[in-house]
C-alpha cells in the first residue's frame, strides 16, 4: 500500500513540476525571439519632404539638454486653432506637408518637430531609438507642448492633436497626461502590448518546439511572459517603454478619431481596434480598406482630408465646451494672447 501513496506522490510532485518546467522552457527557448524581434526595425519607406520658405525654423529645447528642429507653419487664413503633428518614425519635420498642407490651408497653424536621433535632431548618448516610443520620446512631446503654451500667439483654448504611427502613440500619452490638447487624431497608432501579444499566439507555435502544449496556454501567461521580455529589453537598451493602453481612458472627454489601414500588415486591425476599444466616448474609428500602414491618405485622399477636417472644425476651431476640463479660458489671458 506503502508504494501506492509514493507513486501517487510522485505524479503529483511531477503534475506541480510541469508548469515550471513549461515555463523555464518559455523563458530559455521563446522569450530571447520576443526580444530578438521587438528590436528589428521594420522595412518602412521613409518620408522625407523639402524646406517650405515661409517655416519658421525653431529651436525646440528639452529639459534633458538636447535642443530638437522644429517648425512652426502659419496659416495665411483667420486662424482657427493650433496642431501639434506628431511625425512617424525616421521621417524628417518638413513630411509632415501631405497629411497637413490642407489643413493649413483651411486655417490651422501646425507645429511639428524631429524627436531625438530623428532628421537633424541630435542622437542622445547610448540611446538608439526604434520604432516602439520610450520615455525619451515622451518628453520630446512634454517639451513641444510646453513650447506651445508659451509662444506669445499661443492659442489660450489649447492645441489639437493629429500624428502618425509612432509621432501617433508617444502624442496619445503626453495627451492623456496635459488636457491643453483638446482633441486628438491618429492614423497608424499602435501599443506594446496590444500589438505583441497577437504575435506572441503565433511565435510561440514556432519557437517553442512544443506546439501540443503552446496552444493550451492561456493569454494571461503570455502577457507576463510580453512583460518580462519588456523588462529585459528596457535593460539591454537602457530606456523604458511605457504602457500606452492604460493611458488611453484617460483621453475622455475630448474626442478621439482612430484611423488605420485595413491592409496593414505591420499593425494589423485587430491589433488597432483592441488598442481603440480601450478609450472612451467620444471616439470614432475608421478603417480604410486597402491600405498600408501609414498610407491611407494615399488610398482615400479626399475622405481622409474631409474627415480630419471635419473633426478638427467641430472640435477645436469652436469654443471650448464645458467639459473640456483644464483648457485656459481666453478671458484669463491678457489680451496680447488671444487667438488671431
Amino acid at each position: 500500500m506503502i508504494w501506492v501513496w509514493i507513486s501517487l506522490g510522485i505524479i503529483a510532485l511531477l503534475l506541480a513540476l510541469w508548469p515550471l518546467a513549461v515555463h523555464l522552457h518559455i523563458l530559455r527557448k521563446y522569450i530571447p525571439v520576443v526580444e530578438r524581434i521587438f528590436q528589428e526595425k521594420p522595412l518602412f519607406i521613409l518620408p522625407f519632404g523639402k524646406p517650405v520658405p515661409d517655416a519658421e525654423e525653431v529651436a525646440l529645447a528639452t529639459p534633458d539638454g538636447l535642443t530638437l528642429q522644429a517648425c512652426y507653419l502659419r496659416t495665411d487664413k483667420p486662424r482657427k486653432g493650433v496642431l501639434l503633428f506628431g511625425l512617424e518614425f525616421g521621417s524628417n519635420k518638413w513630411a509632415c506637408l501631405p497629411y497637413c498642407e490642407f489643413l493649413r490651408e483651411a486655417g490651422y497653424d501646425i507645429f511639428t518637430f524631429e524627436m531625438r536621433g530623428q532628421g537633424a535632431s541630435p542622437a542622445q548618448k547610448g540611446y538608439e531609438p526604434l520604432q516602439w516610443v520610450t520615455d525619451f520620446e515622451m518628453i520630446d512631446f512634454q517639451a513641444a507642448v510646453a513650447y506651445l503654451k508659451s509662444r506669445p500667439d499661443r492659442d489660450p483654448r489649447g492645441v489639437g492633436f493629429f500624428g502618425l504611427s509612432k509621432g501617433a502613440s508617444a502624442g496619445l500619452m503626453v495627451a492623456a497626461q496635459d488636457d491643453f490638447i483638446r482633441c486628438v487624431v491618429v492614423d497608424g497608432a499602435f501599443a506594446w502590448l496590444t500589438t505583441m501579444l497577437p504575435y506572441m499566439k503565433q511565435w510561440v507555435l514556432i519557437y517553442t518546439n512544443m506546439p501540443r502544449i503552446a496552444r493550451h496556454i492561456p493569454g494571461w501567461y503570455l502577457r507576463i511572459a510580453a512583460r518580462i521580455g519588456i523588462r529585459r529589453i528596457e535593460k539591454i537598451r537602457d530606456c523604458h517603454y511605457p504602457y500606452l493602453e492604460s493611458a488611453m481612458a484617460k483621453l475622455a472627454p475630448r474626442p478621439l478619431l482612430m484611423i488605420h489601414g485595413g491592409a496593414d500588415t505591420y499593425i494589423k486591425p485587430d491589433m488597432a481596434r483592441a488598442l481603440f476599444d480601450l478609450a472612451q466616448e467620444p471616439k470614432e474609428f475608421w478603417l480604410v480598406e486597402k491600405a498600408k500602414h501609414n498610407q491611407s491618405i494615399q488610398i482615400a485622399t479626399d475622405e481622409y482630408k474631409k474627415r480630419v477636417l471635419e473633426f478638427f472644425d467641430r472640435h477645436l476651431a469652436g469654443p471650448v465646451l464645458p467639459q473640456a476640463h483644464g483648457a485656459v479660458r481666453p478671458e484669463a489671458l491678457p489680451a496680447e494672447t488671444a487667438p488671431r
